[in-house]
C-alpha cells in the first residue's frame, strides 16, 4: 500500500508564509493561521511542502489504509487558497452565508479572505474540528 505523502515536516511556517510573493495571499495566510490556531488550540506545522496544518488525527479506512492528517489546514495556491477539513459536506447552510467561494473534493477554495465572511468561516472550522475530534477520539 502506498505511503501517505502528506506528513508533518520541520519547515518553518513563518518562512513559508513570508516567502509568498503575493501580498494579499501572504496577509490572508497570516490571518488563517490566527483563525485556525484559535479554533484548534494547536500551533501551525507544515504538512508536506505547501500545507499549513493544525493538530492531527489518525484515520483508518475500511480498505485498511491509514494515516494522519491535520485537524484543519490550508494551502495558499496560485489560483486560490485551499482550506482542508472545513466541513464542506456538512455545512450547506453555512456555505450559503460564506460569500464568494467554490468547493470540490471536500475542500473549500477562496481567492481572497476579503471575499468571505470570516465569522462564518470560523464557525465552519469550529464545527468541523469538533466533528473530527469526536469521530477520531480514542
Amino acid at each position: 500500500m502506498a505511503e501517505n505523502k502528506t506528513k508533518p515536516t520541520k519547515v518553518s511556517v513563518s518562512a513559508f508564509i513570508n516567502a509568498i510573493a503575493d501580498p494579499t495571499k501572504r496577509a490572508d495566510a497570516k490571518a488563517l493561521v490566527k483563525l485556525m490556531q484559535n479554533v484548534t488550540g494547536e500551533k501551525p506545522k507544515m504538512w508536506g511542502p505547501s500545507i499549513v496544518g493544525f493538530g492531527s488525527y489518525h484515520y483508518t479506512y475500511d480498505t485498511g489504509r491509514e494515516g494522519d492528517m491535520p485537524l484543519a489546514g490550508f494551502s495558499p495556491r496560485k489560483a486560490a487558497t485551499v482550506l482542508y477539513n472545513t466541513g464542506v459536506k456538512n455545512s450547506k447552510a453555512l456555505l450559503t452565508k460564506l460569500g464568494k467561494h467554490t468547493t470540490g473534493g471536500g475542500c473549500l477554495y477562496i481567492k481572497k479572505l476579503a471575499d468571505v465572511d470570516q465569522q462564518v468561516l470560523k464557525a465552519m472550522v469550529v464545527k468541523s474540528v469538533a466533528a473530527v475530534r469526536a469521530r477520531h477520539s480514542s
